[in-house]
């Protein structure tokens, strides 16, 4: 783990040392010559270095900072920070929501990344200066040559009055302990799962939870009414009309109604009130909040007038030079003006385009890598079976995603996912 200190690049360091020669002259001859000489040699592998700054530790963030490790010469700098100190596959969250297994069991260790020569900063990112490519981390200001802002999505429960204080945020891994002690302790009632915001991340986790949840208290013997809601027309557009109706003839025959079209306004004791729509009852409420860009991104002017940070759908480079962003924070309008899913398999995907153009500009090839928008997300619909919504979301003239049938297989699927990507990166 890299603690903070003064990290400047190596044009700034150069000219320290040119001050520092200077100084040296009033010494005795030969010995300023040969600290001279071995100044010399420091600086002319300081100018040859390249540094590379991502922030960020999820999906996006951890992606690059392998990928560009393999591309990149041992002398140039991979720089990643981040406030935690672990990276976690988001649907791990759900997995301990229901008491399937904890959390920790599916932590990455950032500072491992050492050993493969990243350094990490673990630090709160204070201030970003895109124009400058350089971040202020805890106090100290980190320069870099290429800059990756992979800081994702923030929650936003605050936006919606109420939800604090009575929803659970099954999108917080913080949250999610809680809420497992109030599923465990429910003796029967009416247990909700609500959309509070738009977009949110994963958009299948909802439905995911929803089914697992049903599934949990059957197991149990425990009656219970189940609802669902979102404000969007449909469960999944991306999926169109048949693709919902699968999931939605699904809910429906697990006994659980759900209401689309229901944009929520409030959370009070008991109660959800939604702003077209006749209040809902509830005795256990899983919410999923509103989302955001972090503050930092925004207060950058990274995302200009806008809510997310555009880049270009095919390079991540935002409007600064040497600036790209990927995952969560981003925005990337798909063929059919909606924007793309937030989903950690596509910052991935992102992350590694990003890096391959990153080694290219260093090396001072022509960047040739190309980010397509394949992909996809896992949806557990309980009793043992998964689907796979998947395809390709940049495809013209409009996204190419369908829906698959459930089956085993896509469990052990998911499994290898986490499990491979913990393997691989740390």
């Amino acid at each position: 783990m890299l603690f903070l200190g003064a990290l400047r690049t190596p044009a700034e360091l150069y000219q320290e040392g040119l001050v520092l020669i200077k100084y040296l002259s009033n010494k005795t001859k030969c010995e300023r010559l040969r600290q001279v000489a071995r100044l010399s040699r420091a600086f002319q592998e300081c100018i040859q270095m390249n540094r590379v700054l991502i922030l960020g530790g999820g999906f996006g963030g951890v992606a690059t900072a392998n990928r560009l490790r393999e591309l990149l010469p041992p002398e140039d700098e991979i720089l990643l920070v981040d406030r935690r100190s672990h990276f976690m596959v988001g649907f791990r969250k759900t997995w301990a929501l229901l008491g399937h297994e904890p959390m920790e069991a599916g932590y990455g260790s950032l500072p491992d990344l050492e050993k493969k020569g990243i350094r990490v900063v673990q630090g709160e990112i204070t201030r970003l200066d895109p124009e400058n490519r350089s971040a202020e981390v805890d106090g100290s200001t980190l320069k870099a040559d290429a800059l990756v802002v992979a800081l994702g999505a923030e929650l936003d429960p605050g936006r919606v009055p109420g939800f604090e204080e009575h929803a659970f945020n099954v999108y917080s891994p913080e949250d999610i302990p809680r809420a497992s002690e109030a599923l465990e302790s429910f003796s029967g009632g009416r247990v909700m799962v609500g959309i509070f915001g738009l977009p949110y991340k994963c958009p299948p986790a909802p439905y995911e939870i929803t089914l697992l949840t049903r599934d949990y208290f059957d197991a149990r013997g425990i009656e219970v009414e189940m609802a669902a809601f979102t404000p969007q027309p449909m469960s999944m557009p991306i999926l169109g009309e048949a693709g919902c109706e699968v999931i939605e003839s699904r809910l429906e025959g697990r006994g659980i109604q759900f209401y689309t079209n229901h944009k929520a306004i409030a959370v009070e004791q008991g109660k959800v009130r939604f702003a077209a729509h006749n209040p809902q009852p509830f005795d256990i409420l899983l919410g999923v909040p509103p989302h955001k860009a972090p503050a930092v991104v925004a207060e950058s002017g990274l995302t200009g007038e806008g809510a997310w940070v555009a880049v270009d759908a095919r390079t991540l480079e935002t409007a600064y030079s040497g600036v790209y962003a990927i995952g969560d924070v981003t925005t990337i309008p798909m063929a059919n003006g909606k924007p793309l899913p937030k989903a950690g398999v596509f910052a991935e995907g992102e992350g590694l385009v990003v890096a391959e153009r990153i080694a290219d500009v260093f090396a001072g090839r022509r960047p040739q890598a190309r980010y397509e928008g394949e992909g996809g997300c896992f949806l557990e619909v309980g009793r043992g079976e998964a689907m796979m919504v998947q395809g390709n979301f940049l495809a013209e003239p409009a996204p190419q995603v369908a829906l698959s049938d459930q089956s085993a297989a896509y469990i052990e699927d998911k499994v290898k996912f986490e499990k491979q990507r913990l393997n691989n990166w740390f």
